[in-house]
């Protein structure tokens, strides 16, 4: 199936890596003296995440994003939003693991297909995993939503990977990622193949039809290998 793709893109968080953010979280506050509990990691996702969706709806910058959700744990231990992000970013660098798979897909991969990584992380975290795991010698591209200035799933940083492509045929380019609403929407929308790694047995999402669902990179590595 190999011979079909010209390039294989992949997501970073939680499809090609492990993303403990409690982890990172209580190893992040653990430098000021503060236990930071599960219900403090409930209240921070509270926040959190609607603003990832208005970061990738194109409402609000990475920047804000970044410091709007550390902005209450800085008044209270009266340090900088930005202080608190980047030991945030530092932790979960230093907690990165590959997911399971990951590493014999890469190598399976390797010589036979270009591959991309297509990420609305952010630039500080994610140049230091791929480095940290060894990743950064499989990738032919890397397109970080923080450099590009807006996020998956708009058009406009999947263009943007194509052109740093080349320019390749839209079908022969594959999406791979865990998340239905930014990579395989924003893949489906710019004409490529999409499949979701479904790690979770997750609902698929109305109106969002990937061309393949995995469970594992394991799954995906024989499909693509077939």
């Amino acid at each position: 199936m190999l011979k079909h793709w010209e390039w294989i893109l992949f997501d970073a968080d939680d499809t090609l890596f492990h993303f403990d953010a409690f982890a990172g979280l209580q190893r992040l506050f653990a430098i000021y003296d503060v236990t930071f509990t599960a219900d403090d990691y409930h209240l921070y996702q509270a926040l959190n995440k609607p603003l990832w969706v208005e970061y990738q709806n194109g409402a609000i910058s990475a920047l804000h994003l970044q410091r709007q959700r550390f902005a209450d744990w800085a008044k209270r231990l009266d340090v900088t939003p930005d202080t608190l992000n980047q030991g945030f970013l530092a932790a979960m660098a230093e907690l990165c693991q590959p997911l399971d798979g990951a590493v014999d897909l890469m190598n399976a991969l390797k010589g036979h297909v270009k591959m991309g990584v297509i990420t609305n992380g952010f630039t500080a975290l994610q140049q230091a995993r791929l480095t940290r795991t060894g990743f950064l010698r499989y990738f032919d591209l890397l397109v970080i939503s923080e450099q590009v200035g807006v996020a998956k799933p708009h058009p406009a940083i999947f263009d943007y990977a194509l052109a740093q492509m080349g320019w390749p045929a839209r079908e022969r380019v594959m999406m791979v990622g865990d998340n239905p609403d930014s990579d395989i929407l924003g893949g489906i929308n710019a004409g490529f193949a999409t499949c979701w790694l479904n790690v979770d047995g997750r609902l698929q999402p109305a109106g969002i039809e990937p061309d393949w669902q995995v469970a594992s990179l394991h799954e995906l590595q024989t499909i693509l290998t077939a």
